[in-house]
């Protein structure tokens, strides 16, 4: 799609069901409000500044990904209040597996029953405390 004039050609697409096919092609600024894309697929996409919202990604997977500088937050079963509330719902276990999580932080977030195998703690703290040092018994 080329325009003479160096703005993007706009393509709306309203109540329809459609297969997008998209390759090579620049769809800057988009936005997809209110779509079911189930099963789809991206793959060697630049998605920088992406902003996901109100979205089920249940069984999403990520894979060969850089998500430097990546804010993940309120993730979970909608709250109390939402339209898709269920207080019988539980939070289906995510899993992280060889992923670089060097300096990043875990804030507010419940960890029942979480597990950590293999991993390189060295500097790792929980709540200030070396995990180390509660390994080795010195505190």
């Amino acid at each position: 799609m080329e325009s003479t004039n160096n703005q993007a050609e706009k393509l709306t697409i309203i109540e329809t069901t459609k297969v997008i096919d998209a390759k090579y092609s620049h769809l800057d600024g988009s936005t997809f409000v209110m779509l079911k894309m189930s099963n789809a697929s991206f793959n060697d996409v630049d998605l920088t500044k992406l902003k996901i919202i109100n979205a089920n990604l249940s069984d999403l997977e990520i894979e060969g990904a850089q998500l430097g500088g990546a804010y993940i937050h309120n993730i979970g079963m909608p709250p109390e209040g939402h339209t898709a509330y269920d207080p019988a719902a539980k939070q289906r276990p995510l899993r992280f597996e060889d992923c670089d999580l060097n300096h990043s932080t875990i804030n507010n977030c419940n960890l029942q029953g979480v597990a950590i195998a293999d991993c390189n703690i060295n500097g790792m703290t929980i709540n200030g405390i070396l995990i180390e040092d509660l390994l080795n018994g010195k505190i």
